[in-house]
């Protein structure tokens, strides 16, 4: 013990020979203010605006690249970002290729990245890079290095000045979802203790907000776009129908998803988020109690109502239905009578004229 004793004060005077404890202690201050400076440079997300033409993009790179395939696309996302609020207001895609077998292996195109970029700069001077979007449908082994890269191509820190955190936007271009089609994270520190004594620190995406916004001229592209994608045969009545559906679908669809991960804390193959779970008792708190009587009575009384309303507009509907359709046959048959009565007219009159025509060459 005496001799790894001496070692070790040897190893560390020889280590520190070279600085005198002035320059030791500036180091160390210098380490520590670094270390502060670095976790400060970035303003945590705490929310994701993607605009129409986002979403549009998107879709379009997916169509021309990965339609019908199990492929994703990997694009860049392009917008303003302010005090952890970011604003995707455009995007282009990037050549990107991934191996199937090997999850390490992927290609990104740098170069065509760069030149995108200067070109769009010249176009919105105001625009910068706030991440990198992919249709997933869900998170790869590649996404956090594809979070490094993108991030050396936005606007650098200063100590005087915070940059917000590169944002992940999982867009998902499948027809058949109900719910929100965009899925936004960005990337956290989390210590991981593999044992008991030793623990590392390693970058994992966390969930933020995300939300479909459009400025006032995209709205009324969006609109122009759905005049000529609405059915106008179709009701409004069926189109209401057809939204309350699906979003009674997107509901199961969140409990699933709440069931399931309450069903994997329970087995132990996941370990508890206690923002998530708080989440969730909130969520469930704010549920109304359906079995007082008064509730129950009322939405007897509403739907009795409705019921009747109902009612007596099939009643009615059928009533008038059967008004016009009387009044059409009664048309009909007065326009045959008169022309039965029309036809002995005309030819009686016939006759006469041929009687008249009998009797003159007879006198003559």
């Amino acid at each position: 013990n005496n001799i790894n004793h001496n070692q070790l004060l040897s190893q560390s005077s020889l280590h520190y020979t070279s600085l005198s404890p002035f320059q030791i202690s500036n180091q160390i201050k210098s380490n520590q203010t670094s270390n502060m400076t670095r976790n400060n440079l970035q303003t945590p997300v705490t929310s994701v605006t993607v605009h129409p033409l986002v979403l549009l993009s998107a879709a379009d790179h997916y169509n021309r690249i990965a339609k019908n395939t199990r492929k994703r696309v990997v694009g860049v996302l392009l917008g303003t970002a302010i005090r952890g609020a970011v604003d995707a207001t455009n995007s282009f895609a990037v050549p990107f290729e991934e191996d199937k077998g090997n999850s390490d292996v992927f290609y990104l195109d740098h170069n065509y990245l760069e030149n995108m970029l200067g070109m769009f700069r010249k176009v919105h001077a105001k625009e910068r890079v706030v991440g990198f979007y992919s249709t997933g449908p869900s998170i790869r082994p590649n996404d956090l290095r594809i979070c490094n890269l993108i991030q050396k191509f936005m606007p650098k820190a200063s100590t005087a000045t915070a940059v917000t955190a590169p944002v992940f936007v999982i867009i998902d271009v499948r027809p058949d979802r109900k719910s929100i089609p965009t899925t936004a994270y960005h990337t956290v520190e989390e210590v991981d203790a593999n044992t008991s004594t030793s623990s590392e620190i390693k970058q994992t995406f966390a969930h933020v907000p995300s939300v479909i916004g459009a400025m006032e001229a995209e709205e009324v592209g969006v609109e122009h776009m759905l005049r000529d994608i609405n059915d106008p045969t179709v009701s409004t009545v069926t189109t209401l129908i057809k939204a309350k559906m699906s979003g009674l679908a997107s509901l199961t669809e969140k409990l699933v998803e709440m069931k399931d991960y309450l069903q994997n804390v329970v087995d132990g193959k996941i370990k508890p988020n206690q923002t998530i779970i708080s989440n969730m008792q909130n969520i469930v708190n704010l549920l109304p109690n359906l079995n007082t009587d008064h509730l129950v009575e009322a939405i007897m009384v509403k739907t009795n109502d409705m019921h009747m309303a109902i009612y007596l507009g099939a009643l009615i509907r059928s009533i008038i239905a059967l008004h016009d359709l009387i009044s059409n046959k009664i048309k009909y048959m007065n326009i045959e009578g008169d022309g039965v009565q029309a036809k002995p007219a005309i030819e009686e009159k016939k006759e006469d004229e041929v009687e008249k025509e009998k009797t003159t060459s007879a006198k003559s």
